[in-house]
């Protein structure tokens, strides 16, 4: 019973066999692999234009050198002030950018509204010498509440952005899960609604460590290979990365393996809800569930050898945040998450429940 993230999951067996077959022979290094064509070739098909793509193996990799690529370092990076790129990489952006200030936007579930996005842009005027210049906008989809933007939700912000002279990117370290709960093409939730690079991920959905970089304007890519290099993130044996890449592309596994995910994470939001006591803070988007549970059912799950992690976020609404006697939840599902660790989970729930003692009323 792991449900502590999807990263903690194994790698899909397509992908895996693609790797040990990569392995055979000789091939060519830094990337000008047969293997690392082939998937720049496939990501050009799934997003149905040319784009400009680089593999790395990390997804810190990938937002901060993307964002390196965007902006120059005395901009402003805006996005959520929970987005992974804020709170959970390190400084990497800051570094990578040469030093450009990451604004955040307090926003409901972990997503940015319009509005509050015109208001933080107005505090960052152009061509004010003190101030950060505006740069770029970066939006989580999924985001790091589990919730996604709508494809609406990404126009209108990315309309606002460039209407500020900023570039958007997206951080698509769940962009599968998000695709297939929208039920959209790949061109729809990027490009054409605004996005101008994509940090597109597939290790937490079954590969082994790999993300694309995406520049669906190839001017903003000019210097990429100079920054990845530099950045110490071109492998010398590339054709791993685009190994896996390409097995994770071939015959929509991507797709295959983020539905199983969010399927998994469906069937474990619908049971916590059928549980007195229990509820979410805001309705399961994609594979991860974020739930508010007595601590006495926390202990119980804990105590059969359950993992989650105890999760804390400002972006839950005040009404149906955890009291004293509540825990906050983190639950994730994988492509590799089983029916039966879902069921064993809910049962241990139910069954304390049902130990334990009746209060009176008074």
């Amino acid at each position: 019973m792991n449900f502590t993230s999807d990263n903690a999951a194994g790698i899909a067996p397509a992908i895996l066999e693609a790797i040990v077959a990569a392995s055979a022979g000789t091939a060519a290094a830094y990337g000008a692999d047969s293997f690392t064509q082939r998937a720049q070739t496939a990501l050009g098909e799934i997003f149905e234009r040319p784009v400009a793509a680089f593999l790395v193996s990390t997804g810190t990799a990938a937002n901060a050198l993307a964002l390196g690529a965007l902006t120059p370092p005395w901009s402003a990076v805006f996005c959520h002030d929970e987005a992974h790129i804020h709170d959970d990489e390190c400084g990497a952006p800051e570094l990578f950018t040469g030093g450009a200030k990451l604004v955040g936007i307090a926003g409901e579930g972990g997503k940015i509204a319009p509005d509050a996005l015109r208001e933080t842009l107005s505090r960052f005027p152009r061509g004010l010498v003190k101030s950060v210049q505006p740069g770029a906008l970066s939006l989580s989809q999924a985001t790091e509440a589990g919730t996604i933007y709508n494809l609406d939700e990404i126009k209108t912000l990315s309309a606002i952005a460039h209407g500020a002279g900023l570039a958007v990117h997206m951080d698509g370290a769940r962009f599968a899960n998000a695709l297939v709960e929208l039920g959209c093409s790949p061109a729809q939730m990027s490009w054409r609604a605004g996005v101008d690079a994509l940090s597109f991920g597939a290790t937490k959905n079954g590969a082994m460590g790999c993300e694309a970089v995406v520049f669906f304007n190839a001017e903003q890519a000019a210097n990429f290979a100079f920054q990845r290099k530099r950045g110490g993130h071109t492998l010398s044996k590339g054709r791993f990365l685009g190994a896996q890449m390409a097995a994770y592309l071939d015959k929509g596994l991507w797709l295959t393996l983020a539905r199983r995910a969010n399927e998994a994470a469906d069937r474990l939001a619908r049971g916590l809800l059928q549980i007195p006591g229990l509820r979410l803070a805001w309705p399961r988007s994609a594979n991860e569930i974020f739930a508010i549970a007595p601590r006495s059912i926390v202990a119980a799950l804990r105590a059969e050898g359950a993992q989650f992690y105890e999760w804390s976020s400002r972006a839950v609404a005040p009404a149906l945040a955890a009291r004293e006697s509540e825990a906050f939840l983190r639950l994730v599902c994988s492509f590799d998450t089983q029916e039966a660790e879902i069921d064993r989970f809910l049962a241990v729930a139910r069954d304390h429940l049902a130990a334990a003692p009746a209060v009176s009323g008074s």
